[in-house]
């Protein structure tokens, strides 16, 4: 194990080999932490930046308590969950999965934090907790912290994100632990899954365009008028920060309140790459129809939110993504 300063905060990122997880370990380690990270597997784009990563599967409660045998951290935080983009989320075939494994590495996660004593801890929640009842529409006002109940999820995944939270918040209650929970609302940016099944809109749209011949085509599925808002991977981190520095316990929204249509996000795509290509609208996967950020809490309670915009972000993903395109040719 590797060696740390006295003075340095320890900090433990489960899901460390994912998307937010590893670029979360970069702003932590850029803070100065000492940081250990854990996942069931490596990150598939870059090397870690942790001080140390440890493979393992953290749905077995003794792997749990033997990456916290070792070390008081000061700060826990548990973004590990079985997850993907809606062509994995939103078909149903995953739901059993999906559900089993996330809950039980939230289960585990808890029960060791409180075992071991690690009072600080954040919770990676979704936008996917809100009642599809309310998002039926493509221009949707923005969903309110408030608006979770009565409960309604859109899927599965959010049925456990959303049990999760009050797991969390009840461990808050009766064991005196400090939790943060987000809400995050279709986060995005360079190494990220962008192939596969398993990547988000905007990685998916990156790819198809960047895959594309000039004249082409491209598809997206449904009618292209489904609206989301996305948010770029800096803001992301610079919310989960602001929120452990603070005395909110949440759950909070981390997202943009810009909202775009899959056809737009296409078309930005296009734009960023210099292509001229067409739609072909087929059959897929689309959830709820309208989905936005509501963000009056978080400049309430942490005086900050979101205010990048998406086409910087977009600049950003296509170049990286365009970039993993061409070595694969």
């Amino acid at each position: 194990m590797c060696a740390y300063r006295p003075e340095q905060k320890k900090a433990l990122v489960c899901g460390a080999g994912g998307f937010i997880g590893g670029h979360l370990v970069t702003r932590l380690k850029n803070e100065g932490y000492f940081v250990r990270g854990v996942d069931i597997k490596n990150h598939e784009h870059k090397a870690t930046d942790a001080d140390e990563f440890i493979l393992g599967d953290l749905r077995e409660q003794a792997f749990c308590r033997k990456i916290t045998s070792d070390t008081t951290f000061d700060e826990l935080y548990q973004l590990a969950a079985d997850m993907g983009g809606a062509g994995y989320i939103f078909t149903g075939e995953h739901d059993a999965d999906v559900m089993h494994n996330s809950a039980t590495i939230n289960l585990n996660m808890a029960a060791v934090a409180r075992e071991r004593g690690i009072k600080k801890i954040f919770y990676s929640s979704s936008a996917c907790i809100y009642p599809a009842v309310i998002q039926t529409e493509t221009d949707n006002p923005g969903l309110r912290e408030t608006d979770a109940y009565p409960a309604g999820p859109d899927s599965e995944y959010g049925w456990e994100k959303l049990f999760s939270e009050r797991m969390y918040l009840s461990f808050m209650r009766n064991y005196n632990m400090d939790i943060h929970i987000a809400r995050f609302h279709n986060i995005f940016g360079p190494y990220g899954t962008w192939e596969g099944g398993k990547e988000m809109a905007p990685a998916a749209m990156c790819r198809k365009v960047a895959e594309a011949p000039g004249g082409g085509e491209i598809e997206v599925w449904g009618d292209g008028e489904q609206t989301r808002t996305f948010l770029y991977i800096d803001e992301c981190l610079e919310g989960i920060r602001r929120l452990m520095e603070s005395k909110v316990s949440g759950p909070v929204n981390i997202g943009s309140d810009e909202l775009i249509s899959i056809n737009g996000l296409a078309n930005m795509a296009m734009d960023i790459a210099g292509k001229k290509l067409s739609i072909k609208h087929i059959q897929g996967p689309l959830g709820v129809r309208g989905r936005s950020s509501e963000n009056s809490y978080i400049l309430k309670a942490l005086g900050w939110r979101p205010t990048a915009k998406q086409i910087d972000g977009m600049r950003s993903t296509y170049a990286w993504i365009e970039g993993e395109v061409k070595k694969r040719a």
